[in-house]
């Protein structure tokens, strides 16, 4: 995992990107990530284990996570924290529990934790959706069966300009306003590389152009997909609008 990391860093370093935030699932909730990440000035959301186990400043055991019960919508920080046996921090911890269900969220942070914590770190199922797109959901990548590293390289290149041009042209669509040709909902039920794909495929078969412009801009999204269910709320909204508790350790 380091170095690849290390790598990635080195790649942004030398394109000038120093603002980096790292998102990652608990199988990644790992002190020397943290005192890496750390030590290179990123910052991380990092989903953690029930298991862990909080400590004061001063090393006073405070609690386990798995101890700690909220209410439904109610939210907890520890600000000043350490984590684990190892006393690693000081870090801060957001706990939520945004509905009747009993799981809780539970983020680490290097940074002040809030409810606003919870947002930053559901940024990465965006690209979880990418992962799906490249995989079962239209590449196929796995079903390529490949072990070469070399043929793998170039396949992922291939994958890499074909999601480009894709993304490209369904933005194209979009702001054109052609977005039901090939995506029939009366919001966005697509991903940008499925409308793209799909507007490639229509134009084809009809003999039309397509892939006028190559660009991708920056900024919200034109037309952000439909929730799953009309009128219901986020799971960060129920938050916001429960109550909040915070316990604050300075050291």
């Amino acid at each position: 995992m380091l170095p690849v990391l290390a790598e990635t860093k080195g790649l942004l370093d030398f394109v000038g990107i120093r603002q980096v935030r790292l998102l990652a699932d608990r199988g990644f909730c790992d002190t020397d990530l943290m005192a890496w990440l750390q030590h290179c000035g990123w910052t991380y959301r990092i989903r953690i284990k029930s298991t862990l186990i909080l400590s004061t400043p001063d090393g006073q055991r405070l609690c386990k996570i798995s101890d700690v019960k909220l209410q439904p919508r109610e939210t907890a920080c520890f600000h000043h924290v350490r984590l684990t046996g190892r006393q690693f921090g000081p870090v801060h911890v957001v706990l939520g529990r945004p509905s009747d269900d009993p799981e809780q969220w539970q983020v680490v942070s290097n940074e002040p934790t809030s409810v606003e914590t919870f947002g930053e770190y559901g940024e990465r199922f965006q690209i979880e959706e990418g992962f799906l797109d490249e995989k079962s959901g239209l590449f196929e990548l796995e079903a390529s069966k490949l072990r070469d590293v070399n043929s793998l390289e170039r396949l992922v290149m291939v994958i890499s300009v074909a999601m480009l041009v894709l993304v490209s042209e369904a933005l194209d669509v979009v702001e054109r306003g052609d977005r039901r040709v090939v995506d029939p909902h009366w919001q966005r039920g697509l991903s940008y590389l499925k409308i793209g794909h799909k507007a490639m495929s229509y134009a084809l078969s009809r003999g039309q152009r397509f892939f006028r412009t190559l660009r991708l801009h920056g900024g919200p999204d034109p037309e952000p997909p439909k929730p799953r269910k009309r009128g219901q709320p986020s799971s960060l909204e129920a938050l916001k609008n429960g109550w909040h508790v915070s316990f604050h350790f300075i050291s």
